[in-house]
């Protein structure tokens, strides 16, 4: 069962990434979009690299171990830089709805890579029906055109897969070398946000991208403050804080709630319609949810062990059977 903590983490980390989809629309029309990431990527790490000075010890922050290197370089070269990267550029040539579909299949990816990386997770065929539906609820939300996914641009849809695949494969990464990890989920976001920002502007530069094609403006600053603080430190500290406590699987589950609240998002702050598909996609993703959850409860652990029971009738009547007439020592 999901404690409260656990809970808490996905839903922040569910929230907070799906607001990065709204703030992001708004900034790609101030800043080129790797410059943007990197830029992110450098306020984050400054935030975050001061809080965990103020809130670690020496000790705390220094990997020891090779697990501590895996994932601090999964973290900061695959699940926050190279995938984010892959994210906005894709989105450039393929709509959102696209871009959303695509990047939801990280929960499909992971237990493949989680079945040859990690030896202790395995999805059982509830858990898969429970995807799948999920995967429909989030075509159903986002409610593409099917012309766009079969036609279109093929290099764009190629970008945004390609970024899923990075944060799937970063994610069993971790949970990989976790069990010979020492830091914190906190400290390793502050040594990998670094790196992801470095890995941003190296991309930004060979590409050609300069600091003169920005546009600064109040909402350009707003977009960037949300993907920076929010979803560069917050979101990040409650997604890691959920791999931490759960399986990879299910961590990544929140790649189909993000969706849902990209698109009230966009309803609410951007004026954005939303369609009756994405209503029923909604109820169609929690069917999936519950599908999942429903697969976690053990009902055999809840029911009365008739063994145990019979062995305690059996004692209780050895006990109660004494013969009449005589007391026991």
């Amino acid at each position: 069962m999901i404690d409260r903590r656990t809970l808490a983490f996905f839903v922040c980390s569910s929230v907070f990434f799906g607001g990065t989809f709204v703030a992001a629309k708004a900034g790609l029309e101030y800043f080129p979009p790797l410059l943007f990431v990197a830029i992110r990527f450098d306020i984050a790490a400054l935030v975050m690299l001061g809080y965990v000075a103020l809130t670690a010890s020496g000790d705390d922050l220094l990997p020891e171990t090779r697990g501590d290197v895996v994932g601090i370089l999964a973290t900061g070269g695959l699940v926050i830089g190279l995938a984010n990267a892959l994210l906005f550029v894709g989105q450039q040539y393929a709509t959102s709805a696209v871009g959303s579909i695509v990047f939801s299949l990280n929960p499909i990816l992971t237990p493949v890579f989680a079945a040859v990386l990690l030896s202790d997770e395995r999805l059982s065929r509830r858990g898969a029906i429970g995807m799948g539906l999920g995967l429909i609820g989030v075509a159903l939300v986002v409610s593409p055109d099917p012309a766009a996914l079969l036609g279109g641009d093929a290099f764009g849809r190629a970008i945004l897969f390609a970024g899923a695949i990075s944060a799937a494969l970063g994610a069993v990464l971790i949970r990989r070398a976790g069990s010979t990890a020492t830091l914190s989920s906190t400290v390793r976001i502050a040594w990998g946000l670094p790196i992801a920002a470095a890995l941003c502007h190296g991309l930004a530069y060979s590409t050609g991208e300069s600091m003169s094609a920005i546009t600064w403006t109040t909402d350009a600053l707003v977009a960037l403050g949300y993907v920076s603080i929010v979803a560069g430190v917050l979101a990040y500290i409650a997604y890691f804080g959920l791999l931490e406590a759960t399986e990879a699987t299910t961590a990544n589950l929140i790649f189909y709630v993000v969706p849902v609240v990209s698109t009230l998002g966009g309803w609410a702050i951007l004026d954005e319609a939303v369609a009756t598909s994405a209503i029923v996609g909604f109820l169609t993703i929690f069917a999936g949810f519950a599908v999942i959850g429903s697969d976690s409860i053990d009902i055999r652990s809840r029911l009365p062990d008739p063994t145990v029971e019979a062995s305690t009738c059996e004692e209780g009547a050895s006990v109660s059977e004494e013969p009449r007439g005589y007391r026991s020592d």
